[in-house]
């Protein structure tokens, strides 16, 4: 039965694990969004050998009152349990996400350093929310459920709430603070990619993210066409090359 309270109800977004080769992937959706968000991507890795699996994360693909009562703690653990279930079966694990996602993939990254390598696309460690914005988020929290977005990249093909849910968007904001200042703690190597379009993460995303690891392999694209969600845009396929040519460098030095 289709969820009323999704944008696209009738997209599979539900949790997968794709059992392939012995090099894993884990691929995390954003803030807001479901499993379809990546889903594309996986299949596309999965069609390459790779074992590729996704969490639902809590409080996602059920009702924005769900996602109110998450705490990204939850997030973390989440996706914690799928990370290990992927290691229990490959040699070697990478770990990636879009948007809010590369925040819980680098968050494992900095917990886990036999991890092969990191993947984000769309990193939220810089928004393009002023400070001013989170202050007023932070206000209206408390008092204010959820509130409309202006718009939705490539809504057309995106599945998740279409509404702000605010106490879970200050949880975003808590879960970005505690990333960031776990970035030392990564040394893997790191691909980001960034759509030149996205009005969500700031351009500078890919750079400040860069300048806080201790990587020494550091691998950077700009989606020249994309927006925000650019595993759901018109460059999936390059995102897609892109990432299968940076998995099989690193997944040989595992």
């Amino acid at each position: 039965m289709q969820n009323p309270e999704l944008h696209n109800p009738h997209f599979d977004g539900e949790p997968f694990f794709l059992e392939g080769g012995k090099t894993g992937v884990f691929l995390s959706h954003g803030f807001t969004a479901t499993c379809w968000e990546v889903r594309q991507l996986a299949d596309a890795l999965h069609q390459h050998g790779y074992t590729v699996a996704g969490p639902l994360l809590p409080g996602h693909g059920a009702s924005p009152a769900d996602l109110n009562r998450a705490r990204w703690q939850e997030w973390a653990a989440a996706g914690e349990e799928l990370y290990q279930r992927l290691t229990a079966c490959c040699d070697s694990v990478f770990v990636g996400g879009e948007s809010m996602g590369s925040l819980l993939a680098l968050y494992l990254a900095s917990q886990h350093p036999e991890i092969a390598g990191v993947l984000c696309y769309s990193p939220a460690v810089k928004l393009t929310l002023s400070q001013a914005d989170k202050i007023k988020l932070r206000l209206a929290a408390p008092f204010m459920p959820q509130t409309g977005r202006a718009s939705l990249d490539r809504s057309d093909v995106w599945q998740g709430y279409p509404g702000l849910p605010l106490k879970a968007a200050v949880q975003l904001l808590e879960f970005q603070k505690v990333v960031l200042g776990r970035l030392p703690h990564i040394q893997q190597p790191i691909l980001a990619l960034q759509g030149r379009l996205d009005t969500s993460v700031h351009p500078e995303a890919g750079s400040f993210l860069f300048s806080q690891v201790r990587s020494t392999i550091k691998e950077h694209h700009w989606m020249e066409k994309s927006t925000h969600v650019i595993t759901l845009d018109v460059e999936l396929e390059q995102v897609v090359q892109i990432t299968i040519d940076f998995c099989e460098k690193f997944a040989q030095l595992d």
